[in-house]
């Protein structure tokens, strides 16, 4: 075997494979510049409310009326949506999940970090570039103090291998490949934030189109008996047994109860078309639609975290927490800015005139270096910089806390409005049964004369008021259930990991 010293290339090439481990190895073991980051404790809160709320809600003979059971010890599966036992719910949400854009963009905003954080990684390996072609030049003899021949031009022939490696010495290339990671990790919870709010979003929103259509129902049977009731009362006005002025009073209910139908109408109206768009087609698209709140199955077993665990399932408040500790990374890497910077260069290759010379032992040529810059005056640049990062830092930590709170807010209305939504649902159930007595009492007085046939309108329109809220204090359990789901996190811990990278490249 020949001697490497022979070789220059070789030489340097064993060199730097050694100086290589050493740094890699430093930089493995070693401290880098600015905090390490530390995950924020767990609040120390035992309950979601104030008072104690009871185990389970009070029940009512209707339907949506079953008791719902908080289950401290239960978990919440993935699919969620299911609980609600609508085969045409859980077709609305799979198309959402398979044709929603924003959900599409949240996937190819993790994708873009997660080849960010690919990148940032490149900085722990040398740089390697290949380099060559031929130049045709012209130099001044002049320069050198000689004299040449007017017109003496030639062509240059080179090739070059160029290897370059910055020395992580203060680990400011460590805290930005944090930094990217970080932000990598924040991506992955926006979309599993994208992917919640997009169930919860579609549901609450089908829930409300149906309970519009069912008030719209409601109401018009409601406006029927309105327009009935004034009929008997103008002809009593021709007969002249009633005023002028009970005829008026009755064409302003019957006007005002007319005016809710547009009102209900353009509500239902939107809330289909923002299924539709939900669900990634345009609102001049049909679609499948639900027709009765009938089709949904209240969840009677309500899973319930536990206050300690609440800040792993959010994904919003995982995402504050990846954003305070890109903020801790970034740090370190304004400190890394105002320190040494060591670079190590080293080159090998040939240069020729003439091109079946190039590879021939004269034509190698070879270099090695290194290189220290430390910066002395950036004109308060990298100083401001650095504080800024602390600063950063401090807003991302107070945003962290903001979200905590917020979440434990969402969490306590949810268990409230569940617990009342349940007792106004009795209360409108007790309602409705009172007027459904009254109207067959009043239709027994009617039948032997003892009253007359508008005391029996009245008695329908109090009937059909009474249904009319009881479909609304149906669609509110509904929706405020979808809510607590939404509070708690949607189970998203439970489903199959999504792709953790995009294929790396070079």
């Amino acid at each position: 075997m020949k001697d490497t010293t022979e070789y220059p290339f070789v030489t340097l090439l064993c060199y730097r494979c050694r100086i290589t481990a050493v740094s890699f190895a430093l930089l493995i073991s070693g401290c880098a510049v600015g905090p390490d980051y530390v995950r924020p404790a767990h609040p120390d809160v035992k309950n979601y409310t104030t008072d104690t709320l009871p185990t389970r809600t009070v029940s009512s003979d209707s339907e949506m009326g079953a008791s719902q059971q908080f289950m401290s010890d239960q978990n919440i599966p993935a699919d969620w949506w299911k609980l609600f036992s609508s085969e045409s719910l859980n077709s609305l949400v799979d198309e959402s999940l398979r044709r929603n854009p924003d959900l599409e963009a949240a996937q190819a905003s993790l994708h873009e970090s997660m080849e960010n954080a690919y990148a940032a990684e490149g900085s722990f390996f040398p740089f390697v570039d290949l380099n060559g072609g031929p130049t045709r030049q012209r130099i001044s003899a002049e320069s050198f103090g000689q004299r040449m021949p007017p017109g003496s031009v030639f062509t240059l022939y080179n090739a070059s291998v160029n290897v370059s490696y910055a020395l992580d010495v203060f680990g400011g290339v460590r805290r930005q490949v944090e930094s990217a990671q970080a932000q990598a990790d924040y991506q992955r919870f926006q979309l599993e934030g994208t992917y919640l709010s997009l169930t919860a979003n579609i549901i609450t929103a089908t829930v409300q189109e149906v309970s519009l259509r069912e008030q719209i129902m409601e109401t018009q049977h409601l406006i029927d008996i309105e327009r009935q009731q004034l009929g008997v009362l103008r002809d009593q006005l021709k007969a002249g047994v009633l005023t002028q002025a009970s005829v008026l009073e009755q064409e302003a209910t019957l006007v005002q109860t007319e005016a809710t139908l547009p009102v209900l109408r353009k509500q239902m109206m939107q809330k289909h078309d923002q299924v539709t768009v939900l669900t990634g087609h345009f609102p001049s698209e049909e679609r499948k639609t639900i027709l009765a709140l009938a089709t949904f199955h209240l969840p009677e077993n309500l899973p319930l975290s536990l206050p300690s665990v609440l800040v792993e399932q959010r994904p919003d408040i995982r995402a504050a927490e990846e954003q305070l500790h890109e903020a801790s990374a970034n740090i370190g890497v304004s400190t890394a800015h105002m320190l040494p910077q060591i670079t190590l260069t080293g080159g090998y290759g040939t240069s020729a005139s003439r091109f079946h010379d190039m590879f021939t032992f004269p034509a190698e040529i070879w270099n090695i270096g290194a290189g220290l810059t430390q910066p002395v005056f950036h004109g308060g640049q990298l100083l401001h910089e650095h504080r800024a990062s602390v600063a950063a830092y401090d807003r991302a930590a107070a945003q962290y806390r903001s979200t905590v709170l917020l979440a434990f807010e969402n969490v306590s209305d949810a268990l409230h409005a569940v617990q009342f939504d349940a007792a106004a649902l009795q209360e409108q159930v007790k309602a409705a049964q009172v007027a459904a007595k009254s109207m067959d009492v009043i239709k027994q007085q009617l039948q032997v004369g003892s009253i007359t046939y508008l005391a029996l309108l009245d008695a329908e329109k109090t009937y059909l008021q009474a249904r009319l809220n009881l479909v609304q204090a149906r669609a509110n359990r509904l929706a405020d259930t979808v809510a607590l789901f939404q509070a708690l996190g949607g189970g998203w811990w439970n489903r199959p990991p999504l792709p953790e990278r995009a294929t790396s490249g070079t």
